[in-house]
């Protein structure tokens, strides 16, 4: 009867993993809704020097995330010697993850004309609630994990310090990429509203998608590792505790996997593609 408590316990634990890998999949709807949109109209030219602006500003600081990925791989060996070996991919997906967070928080401003009296979208036309503050939550059950391992002796202070100061600095830094993109008045053209949303819903997506990643791998991990510690532990009785961990903890690498493969198809820039009109 324990056998089958914790399979079913397992498997209700995989569940919210598998609903939050489906509400990004009709993210992806809103998004491709928005990229039509722009194939509708004919925006102005300084929307069309907005879009090249964006996408090359874009593209530099994610290459600043790229070195300091590299920077992070340096440190590691610095740290562990030996042992950094297996911290490679994690130190260079941070340093990645970071350049896309830093590039949406630190967008220029559009050169366009702006709405008067200035009119402001909501944020849940920009992105779901539910994604949202799904980010939040696994943010604060991250940051929550790493600093009772931490305090509980699980965590060296190096890697307590990584778990703890990046997912949070990450999280400021979208908290300000989504309140900039909320507070941006509209264009007064409305050739260029269309992208207008457009560049506010890729922000909206990239930060809290990055963020997602940055939070629910390292959760992942450490719901993994403190599961498998209570798992070698002798008790009285059968303990389901280390089971909900261990499914925790696959539950959240898992959905940071596959939320970080609509990560890497998102990274391409807002185009103006006239088939619309054409067609």
């Amino acid at each position: 009867m324990g056998r089958l408590i914790a399979v079913v316990l397992f498997i209700a634990v995989l569940v919210p993993g598998v609903l939050l890998a489906r509400a990004w999949a009709l993210a992806a709807g809103r998004r491709a809704v928005a990229a039509a949109a722009v194939g509708f109209t004919t925006p102005t030219p300084e929307g069309l020097a907005t879009l090249a602006r964006q996408a090359q500003h874009g593209r530099r600081v994610r290459r600043l995330g790229f070195l300091l990925g590299l920077l992070g791989i340096g440190a590691s060996i610095a740290l562990f010697a030996e042992a950094s070996v297996f911290l490679w991919l994690p130190a260079l997906v941070l340093g990645l993850l970071l350049g896309v967070v830093l590039a949406e928080a630190t967008r220029p401003r559009p050169r366009w004309r702006a709405s008067s009296p200035p009119r402001r979208p909501r944020q849940s036309e920009l992105i779901s609630m539910v994604l949202l503050w799904s980010m939040r939550a696994v943010v604060v059950a991250e940051l929550a994990a790493a600093v009772l391992m931490w305090r509980g002796g699980a965590l060296p202070d190096s890697v307590g310090w990584v778990a703890v100061a990046v997912p949070l600095v990450a999280w400021v830094l979208a908290e300000a990429a989504l309140l900039r993109a909320q507070l941006r008045p509209l264009p007064a053209e409305g050739a260029d509203v269309p992208v207008d949303e457009a560049l506010r819903t890729w922000t909206a997506h990239l930060v809290t998608a990055a963020v997602s990643v940055l939070a629910l791998l390292p959760l992942g991990a450490l719901l993994l590792a403190a599961g498998i510690d209570l798992g070698d532990r002798v008790t009285q009785g059968f303990d389901l505790l280390p089971v909900a961990l261990v499914a925790g903890g696959f539950a959240g690498l898992a959905a940071g996997v596959a939320l970080a493969v609509f990560l890497v198809t998102w990274l391409k820039p807002v185009r103006v593609n006239d088939r619309a009109l054409t067609a």
